[in-house]
């Protein structure tokens, strides 16, 4: 496939925060793009214009995969850590029984490129320093031990059957572009939940320990603009190489603490943000920073948004223009 050819992809998850905005740049780059989603924690309203749609399972995806698809971008998972570690079984089904039937869907139709949707959660509590791929894998919860037992399933389906696939292992995504942003529910990341602060919807931010061996105390995570994550996956689907599994980390290599991103949003609503201290949640790791050497040399990327300030406020703009009247 040239950069410049015109192709057909299913996009599973696509009705969801990253799903959505990856398809919406498929589009805007001239592709033709099917979203398959159940609708369970996507968003009719995150379907970008211009998609069609099919409502269903990943479980299903034979039903509407044929060779005229050129590649498969997976998105559609659970991804609850709370939720993995109270109800593993359902994770365990969706993540890795519905990405088995997606990979014998493909092998059936003749698909044969995937990008799948990773996570830095595979590496479990790293301690220090920026993480790579070699990086130990130790899952602390459920959830990262789906998507790294996906991550390994792919790995025999290139080896066995040719697969040309690429896991990019995402660490926090922020922000939000044109129309799509991040809309969970329940909500549990931290830029939306202090928006939802300055909204009014909630009376304060949570702060989960404040005696991390970091600057200011708190836990400190590596955040990547959506938009910047969105063109990665492009970058993969023109890398993508048969019988070879490509693990990418996606971050900006650097790191803002809790309170840094609380701070950041004060600066950026104006509104008063109160703190609530709360006790320290088993498994956070202190620090989670990612290197993104390997899709710089692999991928041919690197993030151009990487400004705490302008991802906070696309994501406050979309706060904003979706707050309940």
């Amino acid at each position: 496939m040239s950069e410049t050819a015109s192709s057909k992809y299913l996009v599973t998850g696509g009705a969801g925060y990253v799903g959505g905005v990856v398809a919406a740049h498929l589009l805007e780059a001239g592709h033709e793009v099917v979203v398959l989603d159940d609708l369970t924690t996507g968003f009719r309203e995150g379907l970008p214009r211009g998609a069609s749609f099919v409502h269903g399972r990943i479980q299903d995806a034979a039903r509407y995969l044929d060779p005229s698809f050129d590649a498969v971008l997976h998105f559609a998972a659970s991804s609850q850590v709370g939720e993995s570690v109270a109800d593993p079984g359902k994770y365990w089904d969706n993540n890795v029984g519905g990405t088995l039937a997606l990979l014998t869907a493909m092998r059936a139709a003749g698909v044969g490129k995937l990008v799948f949707s990773s996570t830095a959660a595979t590496y479990g509590d790293p301690g220090q320093g920026a993480l790579t791929e070699t990086s130990a894998t130790a899952p602390t919860n459920p959830y990262g031990a789906s998507k790294l037992a996906v991550d390994h399933m792919i790995a025999g389906e290139c080896a066995a059957h040719g697969l040309a696939a690429v896991s990019l292992r995402y660490f926090n995504v922020a922000g939000a572009y044109g129309e799509l942003g991040e809309r969970h529910d329940p909500e549990t990341h931290l830029i939306p939940l202090v928006l939802q602060v300055a909204l009014g919807q909630r009376e304060s931010v949570s702060v989960f320990g404040e005696d991390y061996p970091t600057p200011d105390g708190t836990c400190v995570r590596d955040y990547i603009h959506v938009a910047d994550l969105a063109r990665a996956h492009l970058c993969a689907l023109r890398v993508a190489t048969p019988g070879e599994h490509l693990v990418c980390n996606l971050g900006n290599g650097g790191g803002f603490s809790v309170r840094e991103v609380i701070e950041t949003v004060r600066k950026v609503t104006g509104r008063e943000i109160p703190e609530t201290l709360a006790p320290r949640r088993p498994g956070d790791p202190a620090v989670l920073v990612a290197s993104a050497r390997t899709a710089r040399e692999r991928l041919g990327w690197t993030p151009t948004r990487s400004d705490l300030t302008g991802m906070v406020t696309d994501a406050w703009n979309f706060a904003r223009r979706n707050a309940s009247s």
